[in-house]
């Protein structure tokens, strides 16, 4: 018999939907294999999502947090069905790869965007290339956001970046409070994209880089790219699927 693997955040509400799950899923058989029931909100589908970034499980998110964009809502009575009729949705993450200010390198996966952030009071001084193309050669500002089109909701819409359709094959660059140029508006670039964005005042002016959550400090120079290489297959119920959800979003941003 094929039974779902549960993996559930700690805290009494995820505990809670999960013993529910248990309950239900006891006698039924699955056809889906690999597949993982994740419980609680973005931030824990995100960590299992990158502590399984090699496997080719499928991963159906329940949510017990807050908002749960990339989540689905939980429903007792229609678990079950909601379960065998899922969507897949395959999507691939951003690979940022940082030098810091002592040449060590890191390398870090992210699923939303990643983050490049002032760390001190000085404001940012950053160049941004796409390969050897210049995109931006001085910017002047608290940081910038490169965002997936599965993350261009999160915080890449609250610094007002564009919301980017599912299918889309695009990244969206994005300010964060831009002083100079106090216009510019950001950009948006194709997945296949390489992008290099250099701190031109390493001493005076450092800053942070973060993918998702992960966090490497005095960054030099960061290089980001789509990781096609890695694909993680979400679930999602037929009338909440990941591509309607962005839409929604989309339509409530023109309409405020």
């Amino acid at each position: 018999m094929i039974r779902p693997k549960i993996i559930s955040d700690k805290n009494r509400k995820s505990s809670k939907i999960k013993s529910i799950i248990l309950k239900k899923t006891k006698f039924k058989e699955f056809k889906k294999k690999n597949l993982t029931i994740v419980i609680g909100g973005d931030g824990f589908m995100l960590q299992t999502l990158k502590k399984n970034k090699n496997s080719t499980k499928m991963f159906y998110g329940i949510n017990s947090g807050n908002y749960g964009f990339l989540m689905n809502k939980f429903s007792s009575k229609n678990i079950i069905k909601n379960l065998l009729k899922a969507n897949l949705v395959s999507i691939s993450p951003l690979e940022m790869i940082v030098k810091n200010k002592n040449n060590q390198i890191k390398k870090f996966i992210a699923i939303n965007e990643v983050s490049v952030l002032r760390q001190s009071r000085q404001a940012a001084l950053l160049s941004i290339k796409q390969r050897s193309k210049q995109i931006i050669k001085k910017l002047v500002s608290d940081g910038v956001l490169v965002s997936t089109p599965a993350g261009s909701t999160a915080y890449n819409l609250s610094v007002h970046g564009p919301i980017l359709s599912l299918n889309s094959k695009k990244l969206s660059i994005s300010p964060i409070s831009p002083f100079r140029p106090r216009r510019w508006k950001g950009k948006i670039v194709n997945d296949k994209s390489k992008i290099i964005i250099k701190n031109l005042n390493p001493l005076k002016r450092p800053i942070s880089a973060v993918a998702d959550n992960q966090e490497v400090r005095n960054a030099k120079l960061i290089t980001i790219k789509t990781n096609n290489k890695i694909k993680f297959n979400l679930l999602y119920d037929q009338n909440r699927s990941l591509q309607k959800k962005i839409k929604i979003e989309q339509l409530r941003k023109e309409t405020n």
